[in-house]
C-alpha cells in the first residue's frame, strides 16, 4: 500500500499549540477524504483514541459552493476524530458549519506547533510504531467473522487478520473492512474494503451488488455514476486483475447457478 506525497493528499494531520489536532482539508467530498485516510491510517477506527479537531480549510485550491458536513464529520468521526471548529473557511460556509455544531476559530489562538513534523500524517502514532518490519500483506489468521444483523448508516464492522462474512444488508452510509475477502448475503449498498493490510489475492462477493464504493489492497472504485447494469442488484465477484504494479478492479457478474 503506497503513501502519496503530502502535497497530493487529500487530508494531512498537524499538532496545534492547544492540544488539538489540526486537519488541513485539500478535499472536501467524503468519498475522496475516505480513501485518503483509509490508506493513511490503515483502516484502523480508533486511531485517534477521541482526540479534537480543528478543521483548515486553507488548502483547498478552491473553497467548494457547499460541503457535506454530516457526511464530512461522520467520517472522521469514524477514525474516533472529534472535529470541533474550523478555520480558512469561506463565509458563505460560515452558516453551514455553525448548524453543524463547529465553532469558527479564525483568528484565535491556534498556531501549529513548531517542533511537529511539517508533513506527516498523525505523527504521535507514526513515531511510535517505528521498529515495526515493513509492511507485507497480512496473513489470513483470525478466521472469519460473521454478522448475521443489517448494518445501519455510519455503522462499521472491521474483521481484523480474517475475512468478513455479512449474512444481511450493509446500508448506505455503513462500512465493511476485512484484511481478507468480503462475502455480503444481502444488498450490498455501503461501502466495502477487503484486503485492508495489502492482500491483493481478497475478494468481494455479494449477492445483491449495489455498493457506494468497493477496495482491495487500496485499489478502489466509487459508482457515482450508477453501478454498472449487468451488475446492478445482481450477483458480483470483485477482484483485481493484472500484473502487480498495475493492478486493477475487475467487476464481473457471478454466476450462482
Amino acid at each position: 500500500m503506497t503513501t502519496a506525497p503530502s502535497a497530493s493528499r487529500a487530508i494531512e494531520f498537524r499538532n496545534a499549540a492547544l492540544g488539538a489536532t489540526i486537519a488541513v482539508l485539500r478535499e472536501t467530498e467524503p468519498a475522496a477524504l475516505a480513501d485518503d485516510l483509509h490508506k493513511m491510517l490503515g483502516g484502523m477506527p480508533d486511531f485517534f483514541s477521541g482526540e479534537a479537531a480543528v478543521l483548515d480549510f486553507a488548502g483547498l485550491a478552491n473553497q467548494p459552493a457547499r460541503v457535506d458536513w454530516a457526511g464530512l464529520l461522520s467520517l472522521l468521526r469514524r477514525y474516533q476524530l472529534q472535529p470541533v471548529g474550523v478555520r480558512n473557511l469561506s463565509p458563505d460556509l460560515a452558516d453551514g458549519a455553525r448548524r453543524a455544531g463547529l465553532a469558527l476559530l479564525d483568528g484565535a489562538e491556534l498556531r501549529d506547533r513548531q517542533s511537529a513534523p511539517p508533513a506527516a500524517p498523525a505523527p504521535k502514532r507514526a513515531e511510535a510504531p517505528a521498529p515495526a518490519p515493513a509492511p507485507a500483506p497480512a496473513p489470513i489468521s483470525a478466521g472469519t467473522m460473521f454478522i448475521d444483523r443489517p448494518l445501519r448508516s455510519g455503522q462499521q464492522i472491521y474483521a481484523r487478520g480474517g475475512d468478513l462474512v455479512v449474512l444481511a444488508g450493509v446500508s448506505n452510509g455503513a462500512e465493511v473492512i476485512a484484511d481478507g475477502s468480503i462475502h455480503c448475503y444481502g444488498p450490498l449498498r455501503g461501502r466495502a474494503l477487503a484486503g485492508a493490510q495489502g492482500d491483493s489475492a481478497a475478494r468481494i462477493i455479494a449477492t445483491n451488488f449495489g455498493p457506494e464504493l468497493v477496495s482491495i489492497a487500496g485499489v478502489y472504485r466509487t459508482f457515482e455514476k450508477g453501478i454498472p447494469e449487468q451488475l446492478a442488484g445482481r450477483a458480483a465477484l470483485v477482484r483485481l486483475s493484472g500484473p502487480a504494479n498495475e493492478h486493477k478492479l475487475d467487476l464481473q457478474p457471478l454466476q450462482l447457478d
